[in-house]
């Protein structure tokens, strides 16, 4: 068997010394198990807390509304978790963690852990979400239906840590890179929402001819036509390609979202299947499984595709407020009146896409201003995405190297 490392592989500088073995009870002055059952009567100032509650990584009351008074606490015999402790879940829900910044009770699917330093809380908080704690959770609850840890467990976790002083450092770096990741997280979220009323307000909706927000000029009322009057429709190869370690990029629905893959196939086998392709400015959507994500080809090079994408050329319409019109109510309704919902996967035949009603300002230069805005809004959302996604995958690796 392996000895386990006493040194993480990563750490900050100045810090040399070994890291020593414990048990979580070392660190814990106390474990508290919630109750079992719900309070028979609310009202008063202490919050009973829920899954449900939980936001982020402090919790500092109750979500629902729900208090208990101090006499049914007493009555019922309940321990009150005080502030500056964690809950962590040790039943039903696996991996949930907060620091709670007021007295509360919780139901069972929490436990409490009043921690003996309060300066070390965001070492710990950060501790539960390492491999290391998870892993030793998951091999406690093995063998249970359902996910449970008995307190015990958590009293006698063997644990490997650091003095304060590197504790201390390490959960203020964790902590900023949670904030980080929050901020990021709550702007991505803004965006999106942003950009669905967006297209609630920007296209026409129940029986309009003009939408709820326009650019300033522009008076004329909408047009409806058939999508294939103002696009060509086109589906790719039925058959499964020969894939190849290069050569033409070959999307599926799975690609929709950035349009790269890591497929290719052959350029004979591009020439030989492909008479029409995607070509900058066309817009391919998904029609099998997902159906009706959309996204505009920006790439000049040569682009194969598979059946659940349909190929979408612009004949008289702006490629981004197409792409963005297909994401609007109105539209999405009239993809799904037509997709086959009991098909396994779900599908919409090429044909019924050319059928759907879209409708459309007169004036190219209209829809050309509305879909500069919902690109550059796609570019922002986009931009806090990847930001996101990078600061998530940073945290993941520092999980990985800075916990023994």
């Amino acid at each position: 068997m392996t000895k386990k490392a006493s040194t993480p592989a990563l750490r900050f500088k100045g810090f040399t010394y070994t890291w020593k073995q414990r048990k979580l009870s070392d660190q814990f002055s106390d474990f508290i198990v919630p109750m079992r059952d719900k309070p028979k009567k609310f009202g008063g100032n202490i919050p009973w807390t829920r899954i449900e509650d939980i936001e982020g990584k402090y919790l500092n009351g109750s979500l629902s509304g729900q208090f208990v008074s101090k006499d049914t606490i007493k009555q019922m015999n309940l321990k009150i978790i005080p502030k500056d402790s964690l809950i962590v879940s040790s039943s039903a829900t696996f991996g949930v963690v907060a620091i709670i910044t007021q007295d509360l009770i919780t139901n069972q699917t929490f436990i409490g852990l009043v921690p003996n330093d309060k300066e070390t809380l965001d070492f710990w908080y950060t501790f539960f979400h390492s491999n290391e704690a998870r892993n030793y959770m998951r091999l406690q609850s093995a063998g249970s239906t359902i996910f449970y840890i008995a307190r015990e467990h958590f009293e006698k976790m063997p644990i490997i840590i650091p003095f304060k002083d590197e504790m201390i450092t390490i959960g203020k770096y964790f902590s900023n890179l949670d904030r980080l990741i929050t901020l990021h997280q709550r702007k991505y979220d803004k965006l999106t929402n942003m950009k669905k009323s967006m297209l609630e307000k920007m296209f026409p909706n129940n029986g309009a001819n003009v939408p709820e927000i326009r650019f300033k000029g522009f008076t004329d009322a909408w047009e409806q036509r058939k999508l294939k009057e103002v696009v060509n429709v086109y589906d790719g190869v039925h058959q499964t390609p020969d894939y190849k370690d290069s050569g033409v990029m070959f999307l599926s629905v799975e690609n929709i979202s950035i349009l790269k893959s890591e497929k290719y196939i052959s350029e004979e086998a591009f020439q030989k299947d492909y008479k029409v392709y995607p070509q900058k400015g066309d817009v391919l959507m998904t029609r099998i499984g997902d159906v009706g994500t959309p996204n505009v080809v920006e790439t000049t090079e040569k682009v194969a595709f598979y059946v659940s994408l349909a190929l979408l050329k612009p004949t008289k319409i702006n490629s981004y407020f197409l792409c963005n019109s297909i994401q609007s109510p109105l539209f999405q309704k009239g993809l799904k009146d037509r997709t086959l919902v009991t098909a396994i996967p779900q599908k919409i035949n090429k044909d019924e896409i050319g059928k759907v009603n879209i409708i459309l300002p007169a004036s190219s230069q209209e829809q050309q201003l509305i879909g500069e805005y919902f690109r550059n809004l796609d570019r922002l959302i986009t931009l806090h995405q990847r930001e996101l996604e990078k600061l998530k995958n940073l945290k993941k690796a520092c999980l990985e190297k800075m916990f023994v």
